[in-house]
């Protein structure tokens, strides 16, 4: 019962975990960086000077593909629950969905940047520095998850070595 109640509270800190995530990243893309790359205007000035050049600032695109990500760790969790799985496993899980949110972050910025860049012949990229925490994130957990699967091999090599 012990290991179930880990798994159950393993899964609710990872789908705050991968939520907290996802609203960062809309609020970067569509608050943080807009405002970086454009010092001096407002955010309405942006966006209404996006909307005059015919851009949009992709809004609901940002929001569902960071939101398939949310909807992702509510799947890993129902599934670890209703599975018994391993808190370890569980954990990992966790780890490679917020791993996955690098490649996500920069899809979903995508549009928005390239919107940026057009109307005002700047640079698509970042220029608010905070999406280097997503990114770091995105690493640190990677990187677990990678450590996790050697250790894990080396116990299991270990294992079969003494038998």
């Amino acid at each position: 019962m012990r290991r179930r109640r880990q798994t159950v509270w393993i899964s609710i800190v990872g789908v705050v975990a991968v939520t907290l995530y996802a609203a960062f990243a809309a609020v970067q893309i569509l608050v943080l960086n807009p405002l970086a790359a454009m010092p001096g205007l407002t955010l309405d000035e942006i966006r209404g000077r996006m909307s005059g050049a015919g851009e949009a600032v992709g809004q609901p695109m940002v929001l569902g593909i960071l939101g398939a990500g949310v909807v992702f760790a509510i799947g890993v969790a129902a599934v670890a629950i209703v599975r018994g799985a391993h808190p370890i496993v569980t954990t990992m899980c966790f780890l490679a969905v917020l791993a996955g949110g690098a490649p996500a972050y920069f899809v979903a910025a995508f549009g928005p940047g390239m919107a940026l860049a057009d109307t005002f012949m700047i640079g698509g990229g970042d220029a608010s520095h905070w999406s280097l925490v997503l990114y770091a994130i995105s690493v640190l957990s990677l990187l677990v998850v990678l450590i996790g699967a050697v250790v894990a091999a080396r116990r299991s090599d270990l294992a079969l070595a003494r038998s």
